[in-house]
């Protein structure tokens, strides 16, 4: 005990934060009883407890007695430091107070008329910027409206300039990129949401892209510079003219559908494929193809139109060897939606021998029209009459006239005819064969 009087209750047991009253309870009975009698006295524990209930009351009454002026001393200091402490703290409070209601006047007040100023700042900035960007779409339509006026060209009264094409074909690039801008901050951004710029992209600028790139395709399509099929009259100069012309026109078709194949987000220069100047090539290449399919196909039934079949297949050709001749020799221009310029080797002929996979279009065309034409000379071998009988009997003439077909056909347009093995074997020979083996070699058969 504090006091040093002894005492027999275990006080340390009571105080200990690990006292159970049930195993307390529990040690009592088993001190005081025998656990196999029954039933159990439990007369003399509760006595036990009971006893040292009244002496830990009586002891705490004892110890309150004696402290109770110390006890009385301590609340009384204890309560006036509180005093002390509250009203210190309340004037800090007090003080803290004020300082605030000075900054909120101060600084939040001005702080919130501050940013509704900004936020108007910003929202006419933003309106200042899509008012530029709507003004610089409704030029570039004025623009593009009298660009393509001076197309010309059909149903017009001014001479075609087919340059207008290209230059049509850059001013809608120029739309397609505001119309586009999606990155915040990006010239055009928002401007889909006015009026006036939907009206624009939906009566010119959509309308006026087919219609430039439908003009290019038509251009592509009726390509040709071979003079085999010309009247023989015909001056050089004339020749010449038509030639550069052709050329000209040809160059600015392509570059159009260039510029205006479809650029899907983040294409690279390298990942760029021109969709419709491609497309436009083959759709070339598949007519010339199929032409000439079915002019053989009925010449060969009919040999007496042979010969002028096979001058025509050879225009066709030569048209060809011209198209790739300059296709090799035009650079894709600066593009203003890839993220990188061409490559300076680049050219429009490599994409298009990739995607036909061949190294020639010449050579592609002879092996293509050589593997549709097998099937159909053995249609008339197997039909039989007087066409097989004649087919057949004049497979030296036919031989040789294919020959020079492939030989005239694979040069370019106003070349000197050149005969003779060292021609045929430099270059076209194994197209000659190939073309022979469609026709001679099924009639072996």
């Amino acid at each position: 005990m504090s006091d040093g009087e002894p005492s027999y209750i275990d006080y340390e047991a009571f105080l200990d934060p690990a006292f159970s009253a049930t195993s307390f309870a529990n040690t009592l009975v088993l001190a005081t009883n025998n656990p196999s009698d029954t039933p159990l006295d439990l007369s003399t524990p509760l006595s036990r407890v009971l006893f040292d209930v009244q002496e830990i009351d009586t002891h705490i009454d004892t110890l309150t007695t004696k402290s109770a002026l110390p006890l009385l001393g301590h609340t009384k200091e204890h309560a006036e430091s509180s005093g002390r402490i509250l009203r210190e703290v309340e004037g800090q409070v007090a003080s803290l107070t004020e300082s605030y209601k000075t900054l909120e006047k101060e600084v939040i007040e001005r702080y919130e008329v501050a940013e509704q100023v900004r936020l108007t700042a910003e929202r006419l900035c933003q309106t200042v910027k899509i008012g530029r960007a709507v003004a610089r779409c409704l030029l570039l339509g004025r623009q593009l409206e009298v660009q393509m006026s001076e197309l010309g060209g059909i149903g017009s009264a001014k001479k075609e300039d087919h340059r207008a094409m290209v230059r049509s074909a850059n001013t809608l690039l120029s739309l397609r990129q505001l119309f586009t801008a999606s990155k915040p901050g990006e010239e055009g951004e928002g401007i889909d949401r006015v009026n006036v710029i939907n009206t624009l992209k939906n009566e010119l600028v959509n309308p006026g892209e087919r219609s430039i790139s439908s003009r290019a395709q038509q251009v592509v399509k009726e390509f040709s510079m071979s003079s085999l099929l010309t009247p023989s009259g015909q001056s050089s100069s004339s020749t010449y003219t038509q030639a550069e012309e052709t050329k000209s026109r040809t160059t600015s078709a392509s570059l159009t559908l260039y510029l205006l194949s479809p650029t899907p987000a983040n294409t690279t220069i390298d990942s760029f494929q021109p969709t419709l100047l491609l497309n436009a090539l083959q759709d070339y290449l598949q007519t010339a193809l199929k032409s000439s399919l079915a002019s053989l196909a009925r010449s060969l039934a009919t040999l007496p139109t042979l010969d002028r079949t096979l001058l025509e297949v050879s225009a066709r050709c030569q048209n060809i060897v011209a198209l790739e001749s300059l296709l090799e020799s035009t650079k894709p221009p600066a593009h203003p939606l890839l993220q990188a310029e061409p490559k300076d080797q680049s050219n429009f002929l490599q994409p298009l021998l990739h995607a036909l996979d061949t190294s020639s279009l010449p050579s592609y065309f002879w092996r293509s029209l050589a593997s549709s034409l097998s099937p159909r000379v053995q249609e008339i071998m197997h039909r039989g009459g007087v066409s097989a009988r004649t087919l057949r009997s004049n497979k030296d003439r036919v031989r040789d006239a294919i020959r020079e077909c492939v030989n005239r056909g694979s040069q370019l347009p106003g070349a000197p005819l050149n005969k003779g093995k060292a021609i045929m074997a430099g270059n076209w020979e194994r197209e000659a064969a190939v073309m022979v083996g469609a026709i001679i070699g099924v009639m072996g058969r």
